[in-house]
């Protein structure tokens, strides 16, 4: 097992190399995870800087003394992957996030398409966002990642057509799709954007959109996905085809 993973806002010691690691983070590795001296953690502000350091000791029930090492960046990897997500009902979004988090997915858009039985609007919408951003952060720890992915805000359709547009592969999961995804001309560089409709589908109106902006309609697989699974199938297979899990 890796050594397990805390968010931080910053790197800084106390000029010996000891961090001090307090707040929900350090409760959650003293009381919660019982990380005792001698063992392994890595820090990150999940933006791509971290750095593994060594436990020295606990203090109390919320802080933690921690001989930091090295700050490093991981780089981007390539193609970036975005997954533009339709909004599911109840909690399915969330199961969403921290699935595609855990394969991989760079960037999270959620979607208010036709067919959404769910819409975000006012103080509901923004708890929701929340709620999928705070899923992001939590699943991208578990999955020991150190860049997280990004959930931006809702997107309207034409908000997606133009995220479409700009991407050096654009697909939408949609039955119509004559070509499997899994054979599908993929780059090696710049943005892969895949659109995921909701339970209702993509409505023609969307398809069309999306298409005139550049998009192909793909196919999956023979069997119907829930649209809170799709995203999840569909992000690892690109990944195992860019290499990006090799």
């Amino acid at each position: 097992m890796t050594a397990p993973v805390f968010v931080v806002d910053h790197f800084d010691t106390d000029g010996s190399g000891r961090y001090v690691l307090d707040g929900p983070e350090g409760r959650h590795a003293v009381s919660v995870k019982r990380l005792r001296a001698g063992e392994g953690v890595v820090l990150t502000d999940g933006a791509g800087r971290w750095a593994e350091g060594e436990v020295d000791a606990a203090e109390g029930k919320d802080r933690l003394i921690v001989r930091l090492g090295e700050v490093v960046e991981e780089p981007e990897e390539l193609p970036r992957l975005t997954v533009v997500q339709a909004l599911p009902k109840g909690d399915r979004g969330e199961v969403a996030v921290e699935t595609m988090t855990e394969v991989g997915v760079d960037v999270v858009v959620p979607w208010a398409a036709a067919r959404c039985i769910t819409q975000w609007k006012g103080e509901r919408g923004l708890k929701s966002l929340g709620k999928w951003r705070a899923t992001a952060r939590e699943a991208g720890k578990q999955s020991r990642r150190v860049r997280f992915p990004r959930v931006a805000d809702a997107a309207t359709s034409k908000q997606v057509a133009s995220l479409l547009a700009e991407a050096e592969f654009a697909a939408v999961l949609h039955e119509s799709g004559t070509e499997p995804l899994a054979t599908a001309g993929l780059p090696t560089s710049g943005d892969i954007v895949l659109v995921v409709g909701p339970e209702g589908g993509v409505s023609p109106e969307e398809l069309a959109l999306f298409e005139a902006a550049g998009a192909r309609a793909y196919r999956l697989g023979r069997s119907v996905l829930r649209t809170s699974t799709a995203g999840t199938a569909a992000a690892a297979l690109l990944l195992g085809r860019t290499g990006r899990w090799s």
